[in-house]
């Protein structure tokens, strides 16, 4: 097999072919890059091999494109304790690619450690170190046999066969380097490939070695599974072959089905897998995507059984709420605007199901327009994903009521401008009326102020909100020392000098 052809598509294959033969060093495209090749995917990381200096061929690589480009500069990365070396350029459609070049070397690792102690090899050494057989293809680059696949491991076979299979034994693969056990889970879910058995067997009897590899990359390698296109798939193999339990067993305590005096309640594991693959058809949003997965995660401790309803979960949005931000401190997520945005869509996932099945008020709906604020659509995704019932007519119903949610929602955003609200006359604009310092009275009327707009009582203005101030003021015996229109002064005064 030879994609001679391929690579003279794209200019770059070249220049480092001419690079590599002038410092006389035999060079190889390797890995990914050749695996997306023949699956016919996209892929903008290209890794190089060469038997030499991979930082020396790099820098041959970079003046040879400055001298093609007329550039001044390109800029190559080194990173000396890996031997490697990295280039940014563009492909034949102008789109940026990445280039990482590494001298061909064989790894020995201890039994607990990931780092490997690394020595310079031979082509077949570096290809015997690779993860998985689809992973270990390798393209020739050299001016005798350019084009040319090497395919040591049967890694082309494996693609038609749609198989994860390691090259070596696969208790070597995984004892060497633990965290090949969360890549071969990875790679299935993302190309909708099987497991080998034998690999399968030794992920399920090697799990625990996981337990050496840092939480970043585990994190990291999680996320892409929860990125592929059916995240479901990629979780079921880690459940099955017991590496959930290890890395996210609040996930795993989801599973199962209880029954007392005959009544039983869905598998929230499944159930929660099934939301999470609805989200994925709907956005590629990976934090929707957590959402999905932590939606339900605390009721396994609100479950509670009554012998005339049956199993109830009261208050697992909330608990879930409260749970997420320990979760993500503990899967090294970050605790940012991501996990705050998640931990509201957990909190308020019920809400618009509630919504839906009673009578709407405008109250309800302006409630969840300022709690939702700029998350509305993702919570809208979320619920319409919630609904995971076998009974079409169900579905059909629930669904139905949702869209009457949203044009209600719809419409009152317009009227009102609630989305992302806050009150016209703010905490510090109470301090001014009455001259007072920060203190409970002050939030007590600042609350009875944006439960007054959320109600309807008032609208969002400055006049009805300055005289609802004032009065709300007077019931505890405070006297305003400033008038409506020193306070409008006031509010107007740095629009004046942004002016």
């Amino acid at each position: 097999m030879n994609f001679k052809e391929n690579l003279q598509n794209e200019p770059i294959f070249e220049l480092i072919a001419r690079s590599a033969a002038e410092l006389n060093v035999d060079t190889y495209v390797i890995g990914g890059y050749v695996r997306d090749l023949i699956l016919h995917r996209p892929n903008k990381d290209i890794d190089v091999v060469c038997v030499g200096s991979g930082i020396t061929l790099a820098e041959k690589v970079a003046k040879n494109l400055e001298i093609l480009k007329g550039q001044e500069h390109v800029h190559v990365s080194f990173f000396k304790n890996f031997g490697t070396a990295q280039i940014k350029s563009v492909d034949a459609e102008n789109c940026p690619i990445e280039i990482e070049f590494v001298g061909a070397r064989r790894e020995s690792y201890r039994h607990d450690s990931r780092k490997p102690l690394v020595e310079d090899g031979t082509l077949e050494d570096d290809q015997n170190r690779r993860d998985f057989t689809i992973n270990a293809l390798g393209v020739s680059l050299n001016k005798a046999n350019f084009g040319d696949l090497i395919d040591p491991f049967g890694g082309v076979e494996d693609i038609k066969r749609k198989l994860i299979r390691t090259p070596l034994e696969p208790a070597i693969t995984f004892s060497d380097d633990p965290l090949r056990m969360m890549r071969a889970v990875r790679f299935a879910s993302q190309l909708g490939f099987d497991i080998d058995g034998n690999t399968f067997d030794a992920i399920s009897a090697m799990k625990d070695r996981i337990s050496i590899v840092s939480q970043e990359r585990i994190t990291d390698e999680l996320n892409k599974i929860v990125l592929s296109k059916v995240p479901s798939y990629g979780f079921k193999l880690l459940y099955y072959t017991g590496l959930l339990q290890i890395i996210f067993p609040e996930f795993c305590e989801l599973q199962g089905v209880e029954t007392m005096d005959g009544k039983g309640h869905k598998d929230n594991f499944y159930h929660t897998l099934q939301v999470l693959d609805n989200v994925a058809l709907r956005s590629n949003d990976l934090w929707l995507r957590w959402a999905a997965i932590l939606h339900d995660i605390a009721k396994p401790a609100t479950k509670r059984f009554h012998p005339k309803v049956g199993w109830s979960f009261h208050g697992h949005e909330e608990l879930g709420g409260k749970m997420t931000p320990t979760i993500f401190r503990k899967l090294k997520l970050p605790l940012d605007g991501k996990m705050r945005m998640v931990k509201k869509l957990v909190r308020l996932h019920l809400r618009p199901i509630a919504l839906a099945k009673e009578s709407i008020t405008d109250s309800a709906l302006r409630r969840l327009l300022f709690e939702a604020g700029e998350d509305l659509e993702y919570l809208m995704i979320l619920c319409r994903a919630d609904i995971t019932s076998k009974d079409p007519n169900k579905v059909r119903k629930y669904l139905a009521n949702f869209d009457k949610v949203e044009e209600m929602l719809v419409e009152l955003e317009e009227k009102d401008k609630l989305r992302n609200f806050q009150p016209v006359i703010t905490g510090e604009i109470i301090m001014e009326v009455f001259d007072l310092k920060p203190s409970k009275e002050v939030g007590i009327i600042k609350l009875a102020l944006r439960e007054a707009v959320l109600e309807g009582i008032i609208p969002n203005e400055f006049e009805p909100s300055f005289d609802f101030v004032v009065n709300e003021g007077k019931k505890m015996n405070f006297k305003p020392i400033k008038n409506k229109e020193e306070i409008r002064i006031i509010l107007e005064k740095p629009k004046l000098e942004n002016t």
